[in-house]
């Protein structure tokens, strides 16, 4: 009787899950080798590690704007970012260097706005901390927390050293239901002793893709 039971309460389950299935449609992706950048304003290329990757930004960013989605309820944007040379994470040095805030915006709804920090701990055990994977400024977490690869190359100023820029895969799943959607990716870096502050830090896209989701 009782394995009866159990086995009417899974089936139960399972068909309640099986209304839950998803229903994903990729609407845009974009490796950047080609040469389209339909749809983006303020498209850079550059090669960095023998890819093409849209940037490098400093200061600056773009917008993706889709149009003609087909009907949904979420939406799925993923991409890799990398993070080149010397970003400060959540330091405040009187407005020399930091904190280096990197933003994400749907719609205009800020869905994330956090800070990275590519510096190695000091002889004190001292690690400068960063905000990824939470939100600015609400947190302290050690340099590089979440990434995917710490042991890429750096660009201009720290050019060939490994550990110089950071990988990190980003997905961001969000309720969305508007036939059309603009993304905008920011940043906000302050590096006012640079001489040149596009070298001394920057970031880039690549693998940039979005999906709409029925449920």
């Amino acid at each position: 009787m009782k394995n009866t039971i159990l086995l009417a309460v899974m089936v139960f389950f399972l068909a309640s899950c099986a209304k839950e299935v998803k229903n994903e449609q990729e609407v845009y992706f974009n490796d950047f080798e080609g040469q389209s950048t339909k749809g983006i304003s303020n498209a850079l290329a550059e090669k960095y590690n023998g890819s093409t990757v849209l940037g490098r930004y400093n200061s600056s960013g773009f917008d993706l704007t889709l149009n003609d989605l087909p009907a949904h309820k979420l939406v799925e944007i993923s991409f890799d970012l990398y993070i080149h040379d010397s970003w400060d994470g959540n330091k405040t040095s009187k407005g020399i260097d930091g904190p280096d805030i990197w933003k994400m915006i749907v719609d205009g709804n800020l869905y994330i706005n956090t800070t990275f920090s590519n510096e190695d701990c000091d002889n004190s055990g001292f690690c400068p901390p960063q905000s990824y994977p939470s939100d600015y400024p609400n947190a302290y977490h050690n340099p590089k927390s979440g990434a995917s690869n710490v042991n890429l190359p750096g660009v201009c100023n720290l050019a060939g050293k490994i550990g110089g820029t950071t990988l990190y895969k980003i997905t961001k799943v969000i309720e969305h239901q508007q036939a059309n959607l603009l993304m905008q990716c920011r940043d906000q870096l302050t590096q006012t002793n640079a001489p040149d502050p596009k070298c001394d830090e920057s970031w880039s896209i690549d693998n940039l893709k979005v999906k709409v989701i029925n449920l």
